[in-house]
């Protein structure tokens, strides 16, 4: 036994399902008028602000986001053990060297 239903979609969403597009929604029926509506979803891409570069360092980089700061040494594994530990000691003062300065810049 095949049924057949009609549903009411708008011609934004048509539009959309003819490209071939996922449409995500809901499906509804109003008891008042016996029709059967489709209302599709219109979510909004949340754009995120990316992170302002304060200092490249040596083996990294100091950026700031809206909430922390953000450092990141990377330092290869070809180096000696003491060498790798003087390299990220010395961005580490660099670091907090620009984190100072860009306070400073900030309060002036």
């Amino acid at each position: 036994m095949n049924m057949i239903i009609k549903v009411e979609i708008s011609e934004e969403t048509w539009a959309r399902m003819l490209t071939g597009k996922r449409v995500e929604g809901t499906l509804g029926y109003d008891t008042w008028t016996g029709s059967k509506t489709f209302r599709m979803f219109h979510r909004l891409s949340r754009l995120k602000p990316h992170d302002e570069l304060v200092r490249k360092l040596p083996w990294g980089w100091v950026k700031r986001s809206k909430m922390r700061w953000k450092t990141y040494i990377s330092v290869s594994r070809d180096l000696p053990l003491d060498e790798v530990m003087a390299n990220m000691e010395h961005d580490h003062e660099l670091a907090k060297e620009a984190i100072v300065d860009q306070a400073i810049i900030d309060n002036v």
